[in-house]
């Protein structure tokens, strides 16, 4: 299945250790998460802002669902999570750690009945929220 996998790269970068968790769990499901930080779409040359953005929109209209990491905030992720909820409308993950300080209340308060928003505390319970979200679209 395609995952779009979204996280900060220019943002509060404090929790992309989870962020990279993510994207090798989902790999080692056979998933394909879609993402710069994922090797198999590293780029051979520096992309310009214009070119990641169709990049960026291109995979999440080709994934089945989202997967972000918002415990730091990024205005690039909160654009994607939107897009994906209100112009795609696919499913979206979002995960924040409990240790994180401030979540934005734009997502924790999101009402949208394809966003669910999970607070993890470990490595283990982030696997345990990401495999529960999946078993519903693996079909």
């Amino acid at each position: 299945m395609n995952i779009y996998c979204a996280g900060p790269i220019k943002g509060d970068t404090s929790y992309q250790v989870y962020y990279r968790d993510i994207i090798t769990f989902i790999s080692s499901l056979g998933h394909i998460g879609f993402t710069e930080l994922n090797e198999n779409f590293k780029q051979k040359k520096k992309l310009n802002d214009k070119q990641i953005f169709a990049r960026d929109i291109n995979w999440i209209k080709k994934s089945k669902v989202m997967i972000a990491e918002v415990s730091g905030p990024s205005l690039g992720v909160g654009f994607e999570i939107s897009f994906a909820l209100y112009k795609v409308k696919i499913p979206v993950l979002a995960l924040y750690n409990n240790k994180a300080a401030k979540i934005s209340a734009m997502i924790k308060g999101g009402n949208s009945k394809l966003l669910l928003v999970k607070e993890y505390s470990n490595d283990a319970s982030l696997k345990k929220i990401i495999s529960s979200f999946l078993k519903k679209y693996e079909k």
